[in-house]
C-alpha cells in the first residue's frame, strides 16, 4: 500500500505551518530568474541561511517544464544501501502533498545499484527541505526522492536515473543535495585555526576544490575529493547528479552562488566561530 511521508524537520530547518511556510517561500523565490537547465546542485540547510541560495538553484530548472524532479540526496542517518528510493506514495509538507513519480521509482528499483526503501527516508533531512521549494516554483510536479551514499558507484546511481527516465520517456530535471566544508569547532574541523581566518580558508580554498570538479562534471572525482577532504556532506548525490545530468546532454555547469552561514553572521555582525559552504549551480547543454 502506497505511504505518505510526513515530515521530518518541519519547524526546524523551515517553518512548520502552512501560513509561515507560505510566507517564507514568498521570500526565498522573489525576484529570482528561471532557467531550463538539466540539472542543479542546492544545499540542505535551514532556510534561513541557505534557502535563498537552494532556491536559485531550483528556479535554474523551473523552465525545463519538467514532469518529475529526481532529487539525490545526501544521507545523514545509518543508511548501508548505495542508494535508496522512496518509490511510491507522497510526500507531505506544510504546503500541500506532492506525489511520487511511482512508474519511475519502480524502474530505478530495478537497477542493482538501487534499493526500494522508505524507511530510509524518514528522517533524513536532506530532500525533505527542498521540495516545498520545488512546490511553489514547479506547481503539480512529481518527484523521486534518492539517497545516495557517497560510494564508489554513487555516479552509476546517476546514469542508471538518467536510464530509467529515458527509457520511460519521461521528461525529468536532476536536483543534487549538498552541503560544502562544515568549519569550526561544531565540527571538530579547524585546520586553518579557529575565526575568520579558517573559515575564509574554507570557503575560498576547501569549498573551491571540491567546486571545481562540479566545473569539470567530473562525476567520479568528487566522492574521494570529499572524503579527502572533508568538504562536501552529499557527495554521493553530487556524483550522481553530475552523471545524470550528463548522461542527458548536459556539457557545462554555471555556477549560480556560492555563499556561507557565516557569511550571514558577519552581515549581521556576529563573529562567526563555525561555518557551512552553501553551493548553487545548473547543468546546461553548452550554447
Amino acid at each position: 500500500m502506497a505511504s505518505e511521508r510526513q515530515p521530518a524537520v518541519a519547524g526546524r530547518f523551515y517553518p512548520g505551518t502552512s501560513a509561515a511556510c507560505e510566507h517564507a517561500l514568498d521570500e526565498l523565490v522573489q525576484g529570482l530568474e528561471s532557467r531550463a537547465a538539466i540539472g542543479a546542485i542546492v544545499p540542505h540547510a535551514g532556510w534561513v541561511y541557505s534557502g535563498r541560495t537552494a532556491a536559485r538553484g531550483i528556479a535554474g530548472v523551473t523552465d525545463a517544464g519538467p514532469e518529475t524532479v529526481v532529487i539525490f540526496g545526501a544521507v545523514h542517518v545509518l543508511d548501508m544501501n548505495d542508494a535508496s528510493v522512496f518509490s511510491e506514495g507522497s510526500w507531505a509538507t506544510p504546503v500541500g502533498s506532492v506525489a511520487i513519480d511511482e512508474e519511475l521509482g519502480r524502474r530505478v528499483a530495478q537497477s542493482d545499484l538501487v534499493i526500494d526503501d522508505p524507511a530510509a527516508h524518514r528522517s533524513e533531512h536532506s530532500i525533505e527541505v527542498e521540495v516545498p521549494i520545488i512546490q511553489r516554483l514547479m506547481g503539480d510536479v512529481a518527484i523521486l526522492p534518492v539517497m545516495v551514499r557517497p560510494g564508489p558507484r554513487a555516479a552509476e546511481v546517476g546514469v542508471a536515473c538518467a536510464e530509467a527516465a529515458r527509457a520511460l520517456g519521461r521528461r525529468v530535471v536532476f536536483v543534487g543535495s549538498t552541503d560544502l566544508t562544515h568549519y569550526g569547532p561544531a565540527f571538530g574541523f579547524e585546520p586553518h585555526g579557529q575565526g575568520e581566518e579558517g573559515i575564509r580558508w574554507a570557503k575560498e580554498v576547501n569549498d573551491r576544490r571540491f567546486i571545481t570538479l562540479i566545473e569539470a562534471l567530473d562525476a567520479d572525482g568528487v566522492v574521494p575529493e570529499a572524503a579527502a577532504n572533508y568538504n562536501a556532506c552529499g557527495a554521493g548525490a553530487v556524483a550522481a547528479t553530475i552523471a545524470a545530468a550528463r548522461a542527458a546532454g548536459a556539457q557545462v555547469y554555471t555556477e549560480l552562488e556560492h555563499i556561507t552561514s557565516a557569511d550571514r553572521d558577519l552581515a549581521e555582525g556576529i563573529p562567526p566561530l563555525n561555518s557551512v559552504g552553501y553551493e548553487a549551480g545548473i547543468f546546461e547543454q553548452a550554447s
